[in-house]
């Protein structure tokens, strides 16, 4: 049975730069789902290295707080029924190289690295994000 859900959506600044938002926010918008909140916006290094604490043991971690203040994110919060789900299907696997066409990373994004988005990967995290981004919801 299909649930009303609320998941944090973020264009990334390779996406940004490359003026692909509209046609992620489009994608995003014509499989049923609502943007309820969004916004342009630069983000701090604390912010993302908070955000992604759980790789900070990871070589990558300092090329990725840098990629990820290198210029501005659209940060959204989307819902809709199993909203989750439908967004981690929609955005396809995290390495473009893996992503099917036809998702956002399939058809967008070059790069393991810099894959055009993120989206929460469970209703927890969900919860825990929006509030890290946006306070309370």
């Amino acid at each position: 049975m299909a649930n009303f859900e609320k998941t944090f959506i973020m264009i990334k600044p390779d996406a940004v730069r490359d003026r692909k938002s509209g046609l992620i926010i489009d994608r995003i918008e014509r499989c049923g789902l609502t943007i309820e909140r969004m916004e342009k916006c630069e983000l701090n290094t604390e912010l993302v290295e908070q955000h992604y604490a759980h790789l900070a043991d990871k070589p990558f971690f300092g090329d990725l707080v840098s990629f990820m203040t290198s210029g501005p994110v659209i940060k959204m919060i989307v819902s809709g029924l199993d909203a989750v789900a439908k967004m981690r299907t929609l955005m396809g696997a995290t390495n473009p190289l893996d992503a099917a066409p036809g998702t956002i990373r399939g058809d967008f994004a070059h790069d393991v690295n810099e894959n055009v988005i993120h989206g929460s990967d469970c209703l927890d995290n969900a919860q825990i994000e929006i509030e890290r981004f946006f306070g309370q919801a």
